[in-house]
């Protein structure tokens, strides 16, 4: 399954992706550099299982500072600056900040596939391309049941801060604008997750500046 594989430098297994959410905030600066700061909660029961003796190589989502440290050695152009945690009777929760000097830097870290994430620029203008979900034609009421209620509550968010004036398109698989244009220095966009993993047109975010 290709949804979210952009969130962390990992295929995130079916099972888990019910128990999770995110919220990034990217600030891009004019030379392309900028900073990256995460914040993620995933389930208790998930993050025991990555702990668990011999279950390390089956965790594929960081639930450490020394996961980060050990993703980033092997990226270039992009650094660690810091990591924190705290957990409540549900959830853990973690924070972390990274420095990139370069966008393919960020996009090395946010997709190391390169299939989720794109950039290009034409005629001055830059654009940066998340793809949530590719969308699919598959109609199984019981599994959107199922998603809908194991992830109740759970959100995925994206602010980007530009070097100038900038765009948000939220856009299907074929390039069809489904949501209102947001201008500005910034621009951010937030979904349930439910609406994420059952989007059947596709999902595509698509981030504009000169």
């Amino acid at each position: 399954m290709k949804v979210l594989k952009l969130l962390f430098p990992a295929a995130i297994l079916f099972l888990f992706i019910s128990c999770f959410g995110i919220s990034t905030n990217i600030v891009i600066n004019q030379n392309g550099s900028g900073t990256i700061s995460i914040e993620y909660r995933i389930s208790n029961t998930l993050d025991s299982i990555g702990r668990l003796d011999g279950n390390q190589r089956w965790n594929t989502i960081p639930v450490g500072r020394a996961d980060f440290e050990r993703t980033v050695s092997r990226l270039n152009d992009i650094r660690l600056l810091s990591f924190n945690t705290r957990e409540d009777a549900n959830d853990v929760y973690f924070s972390l900040r990274l420095e990139f000097s370069s966008i393919q830097g960020l996009l090395s870290f946010m997709d190391a596939y390169g299939q989720m994430s794109i950039f290009n620029e034409v005629n001055n203008v830059k654009t940066l391309t998340f793809i949530l979900n590719e969308g699919s034609d598959i109609n199984n009421p019981s599994l959107e049941q199922l998603l809908s209620r194991i992830s109740d509550g759970y959100e995925i968010s994206y602010i980007i801060n530009f070097p100038g004036e900038g765009r948000l398109s939220i856009k299907d698989r074929t390039g069809n604008i489904i949501a209102p244009l947001s201008n500005g220095r910034s621009a951010s966009a937030s979904f349930s997750l439910y609406d994420v993993l059952t989007s059947r047109s596709g999902l595509n975010l698509e981030f504009s500046w000169q």
